[in-house]
């Protein structure tokens, strides 16, 4: 039994000619405790299927069970509650409330459990330390790096122990060495049985996944199982398949440039002047009255 599963689910936004058609007919399988990649051009759908997927939005078409319950027949309610207790969400955004402290921000998602204060700031004081982020309770999100903000909502999205991660573009914002902070948080989150989803645009983070999806247009093109620690096959052939630049070709560009875009000073005309009149010099009358008195 699939923990999540996908018939021909398609997803439209708008009305009449400002029609999008966002997902077209995906078909999806996920296995509890697999770690899937979603990949795939920007516009072509990755963040609404993990939308549908995540119950923040309902597919237009097709069927859609999660943990063989049709996401369809439950009323708003039920679908919140789902959604809360099975699914912890990171968003690329991350989404803190800026007023509010981490330890506050982490325990947030517990308020709406019902639990007392004391022991949501505890569990989320609890959950921070997972994270490496106990000494950083008391402080606000702009007091932070954005890997440490990203650690904050890694830390939000734990703190209900859902089964079911979902991350869309968690290291879009972060660099190389941020990114793969954030990758082995979820690669420890999902070795302890936890079913992690993310989206990326980095061949390099598909080491982490045991399975990658490749979109395009709204559809599923490709499934392909990895091995931990390997780059995926098709994302490894795009990754080095990109055309690399030398330095003829940038000095072939910047000749070129120079040939089509005119010199600002030689395609201004020249300022029209005036011709300099030549006055005569008056002969000096007093030298040659000096020389003939010397006579």
């Amino acid at each position: 039994m699939s923990l999540i599963k996908l018939d021909d689910v398609s997803k439209l936004y708008g009305f009449g000619d400002a029609t999008t058609l966002a997902l077209d007919e995906a078909n999806l399988s996920i296995e509890k405790g697999e770690f899937v990649a979603i990949m795939g051009p920007s516009g072509c759908g990755k963040s609404t299927l993990l939308n549908v997927m995540g119950l923040l939005d309902r597919p237009t078409h097709g069927t859609y069970k999660l943990q063989n319950r049709l996401v369809d027949r439950l009323s708003q309610n039920r679908a919140a509650r789902l959604r809360r207790d099975t699914i912890g969400f990171i968003f690329q955004s991350y989404n803190l409330l800026p007023r509010l402290t981490v330890l506050e921000n982490v325990a947030l998602p517990l308020a709406y459990k019902g639990m007392g204060v004391t022991r949501r700031l505890k569990a989320a004081s609890a959950i921070l330390e997972r994270v490496g982020m106990q000494n950083r309770e008391y402080f606000y999100p702009y007091q932070l790096s954005g890997g440490q903000i990203q650690c904050a909502a890694i830390a939000r999205a734990l703190v209900n122990e859902p089964s079911i991660i979902i991350a869309d573009e968690p290291t879009g914002n972060l660099d190389s060495a941020g990114s793969r902070l954030i990758m082995e948080l979820l690669s420890e989150v999902h070795k302890m049985g936890n079913t992690v989803i993310f989206v990326t645009h980095n061949p390099e983070l598909t080491r982490y996944a045991t399975r990658v999806v490749y979109m395009r247009d709204g559809m599923i093109i490709q499934d392909e199982s990895t091995s931990v620690g390997q780059v995926a096959k098709t994302a490894k052939a795009r990754l080095y398949s990109r055309p690399k630049k030398s330095v003829e070709d940038d000095l072939a560009g910047v000749s070129l440039l120079m040939k089509t875009v005119p010199d600002k000073e030689s395609s201004e005309p020249l300022p029209h002047r005036k011709k300099k009149t030549q006055t005569k010099r008056r002969p000096n009358t007093k030298a040659k009255v000096k020389g003939r008195l010397d006579t």
